[in-house]
This record gives C-alpha cells, structure tokens and sequence, in this order.
C-alpha cells in the first residue's frame, strides 16, 4: 500500500512539474479575437470562412488577373512583400492571406490537412467574388497547399508557380508522433524558438534586421504550436509523387523557382519535381537561401512576370 502511495505521489508531482514547465515554456497567452487583430493593426482585411476568420490583404486591378500568393509553414503572409508589390504595380489583382493557425487568422481545432488548406482558399475565393482562374504561387510549405490545391482543382488554377517548395515527407523521430508527448515536445521544446530560427532561410540574413521579431507577435496566440505541429504531422503522411503525378496529368503550366544556395530544402531536390512534371520551366536564382522572392526580388519579379506573359 505504501508503494502505491509513494508511486501515486510521484506521478502526482511529475505531472505538476510537467504542467510547470509546460506554461512556463509556451509562448501562447492571449486569445486571437477581434479586439486582438484590432490593437496589432496589420494592413489588409478580414474574412469570415466556415472554419474560421482569415486575414488577408488585396490590391491592384479590381478586374485585373488574378495572382494568388501563399505562404511557408510558420512565416505569414508579409514574406510576400516584393511579389505582392510587383503584381500589384504590374496591374495585377493580387490577394496574400494567412493560412490558419498563423498570422492574425484563426487556429481551428482541425487536422490542418490539404482539405483544410483547400477549402480556406476556396472559401477566401468565393468571399471574393474570385470565380476564374488564378496565378496561385506556393512558397516552401505553400508549395505543398498549392500543389495540392492544383492537383483537387486544376479548372481554377491558370499558372502553378513553386518557390523552393515541399517536396518529400518529413520523417518524424518516434517520440514526436506520440500522442499527448508529441504536441507537448513540439510545444515546449520546438515552439519557443521559432522566431530565432527564421534567420537561418536567408543566405545573408544581416541584410534583414527585425526579422526575428516581426515574426514573434503571433505566437501569443493559443493555437500556433498546435497548427504547426498537426502541419508537420499531416506533411508526413503527404503523397508528393501522387500530387505532382495529377497535376502533370492535368496539364497545368507549372513554373519552379529555386534559391540556388538553399539551406532549409537543398536545390538538388529540384531534380524530384522536374522528373515527375516534365513540362515545368525551371529557373534557378543563384545568391539566394531558402527567400529568393526577398533575397534576390529583382531577379525573382523579372522571372515571374515574363512567365505569367508567356502563359496569358
């Protein structure tokens, strides 16, 4: 009977220390609402879909053609800046949003699946009034949304263009897809340092000051470790060779840009897309990490724009 006691005890206290440790490490204090949104004062609008609220930003020609741009698994929208500029100088209609469970949109209890993923772009579209196809651009992990967007809906996709994307499934060590230890590892353990992280995208990341802490105002929120990490979970039972087989299938123009010295998803990987969709055009932006939209936007805009005219 003692032994019971002193074990109940000890798993009483390794339960409190956990809980401790847990509130002490996590970020996440504050409720995303609208008073919330409302005091951050970020530029653009707001959307209220059937899974939740999505902050996204517009410009341009209200009847121009359409470019649609989607961001990496954890940077929101704003790492779109120079290519949202230059469409929207172009005389493009050129809509940016925040996937949910970043930025200011919401973080449903979802599986954050492509279906989720699809559906939150279908939804953004039609509160829109976007009812044609668009230029849908996927950066990194929005390489995978859009891939697999184009692959489910190839009527409403006119141009595929992937920026270092996504390509394979991530390999999950044992213990971070346990259930209950794993959201609690990828909480305290890989959330906490996420902002700091950022720097390591760029290829000279002196030339971007303040990156770190224009990233780290969103993990306030309750609901960004647990989207990432249900991201990162769903990615790695992710057929790639599936989706990239529907979409050559489907023939859709799908242009690939890659950051020559990428660090984060190596350009030899590259090679795995062009294979499989061998009607893509290929264009490599030397001096550029895993951003060449930022790093080497110059660059990046003239290639863009002259693919988009190639393919009215």
């Amino acid at each position: 009977m003692k032994h019971l006691r002193a074990l109940a005890i000890a798993i009483l206290l390794a339960a409190g220390a956990g809980a401790g440790y847990y509130h002490y490490k996590n970020p996440e204090k504050l409720t995303l609402d609208a008073s919330a949104r409302s005091a951050a004062g970020a530029p653009g609008a707001y959307a209220t879909l059937s899974d939740g609220v999505t902050h996204y930003e517009a410009a341009g020609s209200a009847d121009g053609r359409v470019a649609v741009l989607v961001h990496g698994f954890s940077v929101p929208s704003y790492i779109w800046d120079p290519t949202f500029a230059a469409l929207r100088d172009a005389g493009y209609r050129v809509i940016r949003y925040d996937l949910y469970g970043r930025g200011l949109s919401d973080r449903p209890d979802a599986a954050y699946d492509g279906a989720l993923y699809d559906k939150q772009l279908d939804d953004l579209l039609a509160a829109l009034k976007v009812s044609g196809p668009v230029d849908l651009f996927g950066l990194s992990f929005g390489g995978y949304v859009t891939a697999h967007y184009a692959s489910t809906h190839p009527q409403r996709v006119r141009t595929l263009n992937l920026v270092d994307p996504s390509n394979t499934a991530p390999t999950l060590p044992w213990q971070f897809s346990t259930p209950l230890l794993g959201p609690y590892l990828f909480q305290v353990g890989a959330v906490p340092t996420m902002a700091d992280n950022q720097a390591g995208d760029f290829l000279h990341p002196e030339q971007f000051p303040g990156w770190a802490e224009r990233y780290r105002p969103q993990m306030q929120y309750h609901g960004f470790g647990r989207a990432l990490y249900r991201s990162r979970l769903n990615l790695a039972h992710t057929d790639f060779d599936a989706i990239y087989a529907t979409i050559a299938r489907n023939g859709t123009p799908v242009q690939l840009i890659w950051g020559k010295q990428d660090p984060v998803i190596p350009v030899a990987q590259s090679a795995r897309l062009r294979k499989a969709m061998p009607a893509l055009e290929y264009f490599e932006i030397d001096q550029s990490g895993h951003l060449p939209q930022m790093e080497q936007a110059a660059v990046f805009n003239q290639r863009m724009l002259a693919y988009l005219t190639a393919h009215p």
